[in-house]
């Protein structure tokens, strides 16, 4: 039984990855090359990890950070994954409103603090968060 919800998380990283560049291709950051879009997934995975526990940040950001993370490891979606496009998609729609939201509200600064990845990377977040670097 704990292989099913395994084998369901791993999948669920893979497909969040797929989204991402897929929306950060159809953005297309000039910041962003083919090594950034590899890290990007763990990246954004460990920046809203490290936002939500942020107590400095207001609590409103924190609690949709959090939620954003639960969302994520579950294996149900709003879009059934099989669904061409739009399946992968939806995951990286909800992170982009979320990242936009906590970023908008906490601020480009708390982002840099916590961003664990590249340059390159960071660029390409806030592109996706709707803020220029």
């Amino acid at each position: 039984m704990w292989w099913q919800w395994a084998a369901g998380v791993l999948c669920a990283v893979l497909v969040l990855w797929l989204a991402l560049i897929i929306a950060l291709i159809t953005l297309r950051p000039r910041e962003l090359n083919a090594t950034a879009a590899l890290r990007l997934l763990p990246d954004v995975i460990r920046l809203v990890s490290r936002m939500a526990r942020d107590e400095a940040l207001p609590l409103a950001p924190r609690v949709w950070l959090y939620l954003l993370l639960g969302y994520l490891l579950l294996p149900v979606d709003l879009m059934p994954d099989f669904i061409p496009i739009l399946g992968f998609a939806d995951d990286a729609i909800i992170t982009a409103i979320v990242l936009r939201y906590a970023v908008r509200t906490c601020g480009q600064e708390a982002v840099r603090r916590h961003w664990p990845g590249s340059p390159d990377g960071l660029a390409a977040v806030l592109v996706l968060a709707g803020m220029r670097r």
